[in-house]
């Protein structure tokens, strides 16, 4: 006859929901590192023209270690947002936003803007 014993099947319940929560923590924790850098602009619009010369960059960079804005490195603070002035040229301006991971994976993003005086 199989003995029913209660303390050792709560702890092998116990085991079974702790390994899954840790199997669900390590996915969620990882996951923006399996994805690669991304990058998100938010201002300004890929196409927009401007009547004024400065022009504020603003976005998010995720699980990037290195990033340039026209091949010159900027910066982005503990929560990854990226804050640049750039001064444009009358005319079309194409903006070049590259990023890299610790992986050496490379994401880019281009905007073209127009700036008429």
């Amino acid at each position: 006859m199989i003995e029913f014993n209660a303390k050792k099947f709560l702890i092998k319940i116990g085991v079974g929901i702790i390994s899954a929560a840790l199997i669900v923590l390590i996915f969620f924790q990882s996951k923006e590192y399996l994805e690669g850098p991304t990058i998100y602009i938010t201002n300004p619009i890929n196409g927009s023209t401007f009547s004024e010369p400065l022009l504020n960059i603003e976005g998010v960079a995720k699980s990037v270690s290195f990033i340039t804005l026209n091949d010159r490195q900027i910066f982005v603070d503990e929560n990854g947002k990226i804050s640049e002035k750039l001064l444009l040229q009358n005319g079309n301006n194409i903006i070049l936003i590259k990023a890299v991971d610790r992986f050496q994976r490379k994401v880019e993003k281009k905007l073209e803007i127009v700036y008429k005086q």
